[in-house]
């Protein structure tokens, strides 16, 4: 039986479908963005009818922005028939405010006031643990961290949640990609005291178990190889994880273009397409992956889809896809343009790492004796 957790700022529902291989179940789901909550709903019919699972979620409960929802409302959506025995509170607001390629305008920005009203929602929904996504700037830039830090001295003076917090890389849990990201994680106080014990609950930090994977700690640092000239065939190093890199995305595991979403990709129009060298990711455009190396953050701003190793173009739909680990039943819309699709899985959170992340979290609330007759999806 899986565990309940309501899920604001669904997008694509990357988290949502990671966290559902680790036991959980989104049973009420939000977004506001239309585009998005339209390919969402699309893409999770697509993926339910393929994997033959009914519990998966295919509908956004809400299209309301969280500034207009009310606690006790979605609570009467999500559970009509009570509150349950154990649930759960997962998002990741907007981070615009707070990366590098954004604004830094902070909490105080449009989307940065998104995160406030996300923590102040968890209050008032009062969830047995919570988790928070976002960009690493949220923790590593001062100012932002200021804000972090209010937001988490309220969750845990005045909302009694115990609170961790680590910025991980997806690389190093699987991910055929350096994707780092922030994720705050509450658990109430009771819990936290029964699965980690008093002493450790009691550090600001570093109680919760935070996901590893011993064979890919460190692996940003591997002999990974450096260019190739465009249109050669450079030999696969020695001692490298082959799943960490991009080529069986792009050919080992089936031709992606043969499936859906495989031939939509942004037409070649400069001659940078066939100059540029493999695996010259130097530039802030045009960069070009290397078959035999992980591919930088899937982030492509101003459309600036990476460029495939061995093909003069930019990846598709479909190849950004999995190099988010997202599954090839997951299929969005044909007739959604393209900018829209790169932007929804550009903002979600590679399925691999959300289930790591989402283990984690089961392993822990079965210490805690709070998951009994619940457990990830075998």
């Amino acid at each position: 039986m899986a565990i309940p957790v309501i899920s604001f700022f669904t997008g694509g529902g990357f988290l949502d479908i990671g966290l559902h291989r680790a036991g959980f179940r989104a049973v009420w789901t939000n977004e506001n963005n239309s585009a998005f909550a339209d390919m969402y709903e699309s893409a999770m019919v697509g993926l339910r009818s393929a994997t033959e699972d009914d519990t998966l979620p295919v509908t956004v409960s809400s299209r309301s922005s969280i500034e207009e929802l009310s606690a006790a409302g979605v609570m009467k959506e999500a559970f009509p028939k009570g509150r349950p025995h154990v649930f759960g509170v997962v998002g990741g607001p907007p981070c615009p405010d707070f990366s590098n390629g954004g604004t830094h305008a902070g909490g105080s920005g449009i989307n940065g006031r998104l995160t406030k009203l996300y923590i102040e929602m968890v209050r008032k929904l009062r969830p047995d643990f919570f988790i928070m996504e976002n960009v690493s700037g949220l923790h590593d830039v001062k100012k932002h961290r200021r804000f972090l830090s209010s937001l988490v001295k309220v969750l845990r003076e005045k909302a009694n949640y115990a609170v961790d917090l680590r910025v991980l890389n997806a690389l190093e849990l699987g991910v055929p990609q350096s994707r780092e990201r922030l994720f705050v994680i509450g658990f109430k106080k009771a819990t936290a005291t029964a699965a980690a014990g008093k002493e450790a609950v009691g550090k600001t930090e570093g109680w919760f178990p935070w996901p590893t994977v011993a064979r890919y700690a460190g692996a940003r640092h591997l002999g990974w190889p450096g260019t190739s000239p465009f249109g050669g065939t450079p030999p696969c190093p020695e001692g490298i994880p082959a799943e960490l890199t991009v080529f069986p995305l792009l050919q080992g595991n089936g031709d992606p273009e043969l499936l859906l979403n495989g031939k939509e990709f942004f037409n070649a129009y400069s001659e940078k397409f066939r100059t540029r060298a493999e695996g010259d990711v130097s530039a802030k455009s045009f960069k070009r992956l290397h078959r035999y190396r992980f591919s930088p953050t899937v982030w492509y701003g101003n459309q600036e889809v990476h460029l495939h190793p061995w093909k003069p173009r930019r990846l598709s739909v479909r190849e950004a896809l999995r190099i988010q680990t997202v599954p090839d039943e997951y299929v969005l819309p044909a007739d959604q343009p393209l900018s829209a699709k790169f932007k929804l899985i550009c903002n979600g959170v590679p399925c691999i790492m959300a289930e790591e992340l989402g283990r984690s979290v089961m392993a822990f609330l079965l210490r805690a004796g709070r998951a009994a007759g619940h457990g990830p999806r075998r």
